[in-house]
């Protein structure tokens, strides 16, 4: 088939590399003058199989009602005339009940473990360098009660084959002796050795490169107009060119993977994504101090922050914000977000980073309400769907481009996942606040 993929991120990339190598012919096409500068481009780089939980749960309203006040919170609800905000929202409060979180982790496990074990096989196959960090993941925990309720979620995942090892403050600080100056405030932790970290931006951009190599035809700074629909089927692709005149592009399929985009590009299709962006910040420095910096990627629980290693330079990402299609970095709320990962990172690490010139970025990660990703065909018989991966494109990348090319393909992927769409076995429709096949 002639397949065009809707965006150059992890996912589209990945999408396209996969169907590459079930010998279809690809068409990338992305509005960005290469791959992955929007939402990949600075995330906080863990591929965290282990650390999936979703963010419904019994418990999260009251969490989400305490921090409504606080502009510095880890999410921020910011209420908008926004009809699409407001019904994400309630499907959000739907999916905050015991059985929906179970039934959410398992199907985030299923995809992270497929996904992982898919981008090992890939790094092997192209060697692609991304500084590769294979160290796990550890939760550090700075009050008692954080700590005990780390505990708790540890022997629940467990229960879904995860494997959380709970540590005491000396077995966090052997895991990584870089936090010794935060020692006196340590109250154990939680490490899962088999998550990693890396570049995703510097992954994708090479994983692009190969498969040009590969044949693959990639539309830079085209915009996706339009889609234009007729007999059930989408006839053709309506681009943008940048400084050019206006592109109709057809294909046998087409993927959309534009992440938080992609709902509203299909609304006009008559199918109603419920996808809505969540704006994360982060904080990128030079190492002044490398011998001193951490190694081991960290998850700050009280601050719901990242820090990886990327290098001679630390990432600290973090942050949750509703406030619609706003990537900017101007603005009070933006500045105060910024400037607390880097406060965060000196109350750590203290003298270890250079502060003086942050590269900052915000991008838009795709949120679902159950965090569960579209991933299959729609009610468009040539259209597929591979977004709304939220906070996890990165560590579902690989697995979801190479099961949408094996859906494509006429094959179901082996792994127990709801895939959407006309797929055996699937209960998509039944499970997800509202399926990809709605009109």
């Amino acid at each position: 088939m002639k397949v065009i993929v809707l965006g150059a991120g992890i996912i589209g990339v990945s999408t396209a590399w996969y169907l590459l190598e079930e010998g279809h012919e690809v068409t990338v096409v992305d509005r960005q003058p290469g791959a992955a500068l929007e939402t990949t481009f600075a995330n906080g780089a863990q591929i965290s199989v282990s650390f999936c939980e979703p963010w419904a749960s019994a418990t999260a309203p009251l969490k989400v009602a305490k921090w409504l006040l606080h502009e510095d919170s880890p999410l921020l609800f910011r209420p908008r005339l926004d009809p699409q905000q407001w019904r994400w929202g309630l499907h959000f409060l739907a999916q905050c009940n015991d059985a929906a979180f179970a039934r959410n982790v398992r199907h985030l496990v299923a995809l992270g473990r497929y996904s992982h074990e898919s981008l090992k096989a890939l790094v092997d196959a192209t060697g692609i360098r991304y500084e590769r960090l294979q160290k796990g993941i550890l939760h550090f925990f700075s009050t008692r009660e954080d700590y005990e309720h780390g505990v708790r979620a540890a022997t629940l995942m467990r229960e879904y084959g995860v494997d959380r090892r709970v540590l005491t403050r000396d077995e966090v600080l052997a895991v990584e002796p870089a936090l010794a100056a935060f020692a006196p405030r340590l109250h154990g932790g939680i490490h899962t050795p088999s998550d990693e970290s890396g570049d995703a931006h510097v992954f994708t951009r090479e994983l692009a490169r190969h498969c040009a190599e590969r044949g693959a035809r990639f539309l830079w700074e085209h915009r996706v107009h339009a889609l234009e629909v007729a007999g059930g089927r989408v006839e053709a692709v309506h681009l943008a060119p940048r400084g050019g005149e206006a592109l109709r592009l057809k294909g046998d399929a087409v993927v959309a993977a534009l992440g938080s985009w992609t709902a509203p590009l299909l609304r006009p299709c008559g199918i109603r994504l419920d996808i809505y962006p969540t704006k994360g910040y982060s904080a990128t420095m030079a190492l002044r101090h490398p011998e001193r910096a951490s190694t081991v990627s960290l998850l700050d629980d009280s601050r719901k922050i990242a820090i990886s290693r990327l290098g001679d330079r630390i990432r600290i990402a973090g942050t949750a914000e509703m406030a619609g299609y706003d990537t900017s970095l101007h603005g009070r709320t933006a500045q105060l977000r910024c400037q607390a990962l880097i406060r965060r990172y000196e109350e750590l690490f203290p003298g270890v980073a250079d502060t003086s010139q942050p590269q900052f970025w915000a991008g838009l990660r795709p949120s679902t309400p159950d965090n569960i990703p579209y991933i299959g065909r729609s009610r468009i018989a040539n259209l597929w769907i591979n977004a709304g991966h939220g906070t996890l494109g990165w560590t579902h990348g690989a697995g979801s481009g190479r099961a949408l090319a094996e859906l494509m393909s006429g094959r179901r992927p082996a792994l127990d996942f709801d895939f959407c769409g006309a797929v055996p076995g699937s209960g998509r429709g039944s499970t997800h606040p509202e399926s990809a096949m709605a009109g």
